[in-house]
């Protein structure tokens, strides 16, 4: 009877060459697959693959629990990539521009799959947009086609990544929602029918990368003329099976034609003693140490790309935004940072190494997008694990602060203001976790605060102000989870206060709104924004609205110690409604809202106030727990 892998890892544990070669020879094609694409098939893959078994011989007997194997030698094939990439990078750097730099279209994996494999239809179309992706991306791709090919677990996955199960399902969600953006891209580039996707394309030298993605992307979002691309894309899982099986007779035929004197030079690096032990083969080039990155990288409106990100010689914002690692801090100096092009964040840190945006103690910087045109966003940010503190973005002719898709991110003491679309909006599938604290939102012609069409659960809103917006202060529409909403107010805005709309296909989010409140807003105080989900609405206080209170007629709410008081209507509530403990004729302590609508405290937080206080003790506290 054959044995299983956990034993035949322990065979060669005890020194069984056999057994370990055997385990190389039924592993190979799994590591050379995934190593191929998160490489985008360079020519370097055999040599990352060779490294990869090296240090499978070297660590294997340390390796305690055997059922785990597989996950345990995809991390370290999943560690060695990054190590080549990071090696990569710093050779391009110190030799940018040299002939042999140039991209080499018979190496390209993506091509090179097309052709062998003479995909059709969408997997051609999959297969082609793998290459937009990113480096992380398509070293996620390669593992989770390995996950829908059924040879390895989520567990197994999430495992290789060194991560949650959680926080994986979410990885993977915003790399599918990037590779979908992507598959439009190459529909639109295809069908070459759109002049204006034709202007955008001029001065590309044709190698698809991240960055042209995310042009190319806000473009396809946009325009009419290509939007019947966005429409019929099947699901990557639904075509992936087809692709897997594919690919991997691919790789088996590739790994046939290979010599096999590198397999039997990584197998012979070892030697097996008769006690059992392993003696291993020693690298005998000499290897610098890294050197450990700066924890502050200093960014300054006068900065330089070619500055070292020091306070002597800060970065650009740009520059520091491209150059900074989990770990690190971008400290900002004070003054107007004039953008001549938008800022676009997309290198995520991770739980144990956030990265941070920031001013420097003291010191105030602002980002003026005046200058870019008004099909551009001022920031673009699609990285997860941030915090981005005492920032001030005005004068964009579209949005402030757009966040795509991003998680676990920290939005703190933010000033959006002045700008044409709106200030801040999170938006899109695998909108997580993220957190916006003591931020004001104002004067904005469009919304002040949107969390929208998309999806993602534990996102929080607290401590906010939004106020003579153009449209909503806060705008929840067509996201399809639920978002908390506690403390915050939304005054002076020319629709609702807060819109609590809900995602498709119906629309329905059972959103948890307490604490807030709403006044002065030219149409409702909290409207639900025909969302039908079970809203619950906790001590809100509306006053003063051109029109109802709490417009709640669409579905089963229930509210709690809320109060309304000087609306057109204090509520517009549904049959259903789960109501008790409201009160339509509050007494408040006060009804001057100047000092609610002044200066925040020195922490950040909302001002000290009486305002809209009920002195029933129901309705908004008006103050933060």
């Amino acid at each position: 009877m054959s044995m299983s892998v956990p034993e035949f890892v322990r065979a060669a544990q005890r020194g069984d060459r056999a057994a370990f070669e055997r385990l190389v020879a039924d592993h190979l094609t799994l590591v050379r697959d995934v190593v191929g694409r998160a490489l985008n098939g360079h020519p370097d893959v055999d040599d990352v693959v060779q490294e990869t078994l090296l240090l499978v011989m070297r660590d294997l007997p340390a390796l305690r629990d055997p059922e785990r194997f597989r996950p345990w030698l995809l991390a370290i094939a999943h560690r060695q990539v990054r190590v080549h990439l990071r090696a990569r990078r710093r050779w391009l750097g110190r030799h940018r521009g040299a002939p042999g730099d140039l991209p080499d279209p018979g190496s390209d994996f993506a091509a090179r799959t097309v052709a062998e494999l003479v995909l059709a239809g969408q997997r051609r179309e999959v297969a082609e947009a793998s290459r937009w992706l990113g480096d992380d991306d398509r070293r996620l791709l390669a593992l989770w086609w390995r996950e829908a090919a059924g040879e390895i677990t989520r567990a197994q996955l999430a495992a290789a990544l060194n991560t949650t199960g959680g926080h994986t399902a979410v990885r993977i969600k915003r790399m599918r929602h990037q590779l979908d953006a992507a598959r439009v891209v190459v529909r639109a580039l295809h069908a070459g029918t759109c002049a204006e996707l034709t202007a955008t394309i001029a001065g590309w030298d044709g190698t698809p990368g991240p960055l042209w993605r995310k042009r190319l992307v806000r473009h396809t979002r946009a325009c009419a003329r290509c939007a019947p691309y966005r429409k019929g894309l099947i699901a990557p899982e639904n075509l992936l099976f087809g692709l897997v099986a594919a690919v991997g007779a691919a790789s088996a035929r590739i790994t046939a034609t290979l010599k096999p004197v590198k397999l039997v030079a990584a197998a012979t690096a070892a030697s097996v003693v008769a006690a059992g032990a392993f003696s291993y083969a020693v690298r005998t080039e000499k290897q610098e140490p890294p050197r450990p990155p700066a924890a502050t990288i200093v960014a300054a409106p006068d900065g330089a790309a070619d500055g070292d990100g020091t306070l002597a010689r800060p970065y650009t914002l740009a520059r520091a935004v491209e150059t900074v690692r989990p770990g690190q801090t971008i400290a900002l100096r004070g003054g107007i940072y004039r953008l001549t092009a938008p800022i676009v964040i997309t290198t995520s840190g991770d739980a144990g190494h956030r990265i941070t945006l920031a001013g420097r103690p003291g010191e105030r910087p602002v980002l003026d997008a005046s200058a870019l045109p008004d099909d551009k966003w001022a920031v673009t940010h699609e990285a997860d694990f941030w915090t981005v503190r005492e920032l001030e973005v005005t004068g964009s002719r579209s949005h402030a602060y757009v966040c795509v898709a991003c998680a676990n991110n920290v939005f703190q003491r933010l000033t959006l203001h002045g700008n044409v679309r709106g200030g801040l909006t999170l938006r899109d599938p695998g909108t997580v976790a993220n957190q916006i604290l003591d931020s004001d939102f104002f004067d904005n012609q469009g919304i002040g605060l949107g969390v929208k069409f998309g999806s993602g659960g534990g996102n929080q809103v607290r401590g906010n102000r939004a106020y003579r917006n153009g449209d909503n202060g806060f705008d929840l529409g067509d996201f399809a989870s639920p978002v908390t909403m506690d403390t915050n107010w939304s005054y002076a805005n020319g629709v609702n206060g807060f819109a609590l709309g809900g995602g498709d296909p119906a629309p329905r989010a059972a959103h948890v709104v307490r604490n807030n409140a709403a006044w002065g807003n030219q149409q409702h105080g909290f409207s639900d924004d025909e969302n039908t989900a079970f809203m619950r609405l906790t001590a809100n206080t509306a006053w003063r609205n051109g029109a109802t209170g709490f417009s709640m007629p669409s579905g089963v709410v229930r509210l709690r110690s809320n109060v309304a008081a000087g609306n057109r209507t204090p509520a517009d509530l549904a049959p259903q409604t789960a109501a008790a403990g409201n009160s339509w004729r509050p007494v408040f302590r006060s009804t001057d809202p100047a000092s609610a609508e002044g200066p925040r405290r020195a922490d950040g937080s909302l001002p000290a106030t009486s305002f809209l206080v009920s002195r029933t003790g129901d309705g908004s506290t008006m103050r933060t727990s």
